[in-house]
């Protein structure tokens, strides 16, 4: 786990000269609650860390013409508790408050979550329903990549942490006729990895009883968060009913193609993501008719 040096830049360029310095043999360090274990386990080499906690621009949670932001260096813990996520995207705080353990989440950052580029990251989930994109900054310029485009494969990520910085995570605003709900399921409430977990996004016209716009993300069933196309579909194509949505979720259950594991069996999976599915929507539906 050695490395010969360790950085600490007060800005996103003197973080970019560093990398560039190093030659492919430096890394981005946030929360490090992955990047240290993976060191550990020799899966990286590295000669210099770069930590870009100490960078201000990237610990902002704000709301700008329609899009909620949030800078790369957050913790999980901040997205929890910020009244802003929790009003405008009830599931991303209730993921984030999922991680680990309070010192955990206490350290690692939302964006780490997406960047380890694991299929049930409780911070990734909500951010993919809610159709998030991320912001990579490099020396050769700046670039946007859609949430989905960010997974490569399990562990596998489009940013290459040698050379990019992410410098935040950004998803446009639900609106009046918005909600979102999450779920999850482990063999214990903290430090366990989940056997499933979920999340829905929303959009319902005026009426509540249609719905115009349908996200889902559900993991671990695929080697990335895993949105069921079909089941969103059906779901905006039909009138919102018992029996539709009984169908939508079933749908999902048949798209999703978990497998087996210590956590649970593939069958076990794809019922429970049907069951679990139906109550967060029925949830989900529940408070938006509460809503004025």
């Amino acid at each position: 786990m050695e490395w010969i040096a360790y950085k600490k830049p007060k800005d996103l360029s003197e973080a970019l000269i560093l990398l560039e310095g190093a030659e492919g043999k430096g890394r981005v360090i946030a929360g490090g609650t992955d990047l240290i274990l993976q060191l550990k386990r020799g899966e990286h080499r590295v000669d210099l860390l770069v930590d870009i906690t100490g960078i201000d621009e990237l610990k902002q949670i704000q709301e700008e013409d329609g899009w909620i932001r949030i800078g790369a260096g957050v913790t999980h813990a901040e997205v929890a508790r910020s009244a802003l996520i929790r009003r405008e995207a009830e599931a991303l705080a209730k993921g984030c408050g999922h991680v680990g353990s309070p010192q955990i989440r206490n350290m690692a950052t939302l964006v780490g979550n997406v960047i380890s580029a694991q299929p049930a990251g409780d911070g990734a989930i909500p951010l993919m329903v809610l159709e998030a994109e991320i912001k990579v900054v490099s020396k050769s310029g700046e670039r946007w990549i859609a949430l989905e485009e960010a997974y490569q494969g399990v562990g596998i990520s489009a940013v290459d942490a040698r050379k990019e910085v992410v410098k935040e995570v950004r998803f446009r605003k639900l609106g009046e006729y918005g909600a979102t709900g999450f779920f999850r399921m482990a063999r214990r409430k903290t430090l366990a990895l989940p056997i499933l977990n979920g999340a829905v996004a929303i959009v319902f016209n005026p009426s509540k009883k249609r719905i115009e716009k349908a996200r889902i993300a559900i993991g671990p069933v695929a080697k990335k968060p895993f949105r069921p196309k079909n089941s969103e579909t059906y779901l905006e194509a039909n009138e919102v009913s018992p029996e539709s949505l009984l169908e939508a979720c079933r749908i999902a259950s048949e798209e999703a193609s978990p497998r087996d594991s210590l956590r649970g069996s593939a069958f076990y999976r794809k019922e429970m993501v049907r069951v679990n599915l139906i109550r967060t929507i029925e949830k989900v539906l529940e408070e938006a008719k509460g809503k004025k």
